[in-house]
């Protein structure tokens, strides 16, 4: 697996931390935020590969963080991952429209992370 570079967005510390932890671990270089603003500021300033955005957080919301990294020639090429608690059909049909290229139910499995973190594209990444 190629190592990436990836921001967490996710406002509960726990889980924030749980995937920090568990992308370092398979090598890739990880910052996190706990808010939408302080999520976008440093998606658009690091330019990482990839980004795990919580749909539920303070502030933006992760629908508009995407909405926003897509909007700004920074964001093209980011892989946007939204996280969210609920599944259903149109949670995940406006997360897709808002920008995302693929939605996670928390809580993640590790295999499936690691699965969506070793994309090569993002493309490819929608597929999944």
């Amino acid at each position: 697996m190629t190592p990436k570079r990836i921001i967490v967005v996710e406002d509960n510390a726990d889980f924030q931390e749980l995937l920090a932890m568990s992308a370092s671990s398979w090598g890739h270089a990880v910052e996190c935020a706990s808010d939408g603003e302080e999520g976008l500021r440093l998606i658009l300033s690091e330019g990482p590969d990839l980004a795990l955005v919580d749909i539920g957080l303070p502030g933006l919301d992760g629908y508009e963080v995407a909405r926003r990294v897509r909007a700004d020639p920074r964001g093209e090429k980011v892989a946007l991952i939204a996280l969210t608690g609920y599944g259903s059909r149109d949670q995940k049909a406006l997360a897709l429209q808002s920008g995302f290229d693929c939605v996670l139910v928390k809580p993640v499995e590790p295999g499936v992370l690691q699965k969506v973190l070793a994309f090569a594209s993002r493309e490819e990444l929608a597929k999944l």
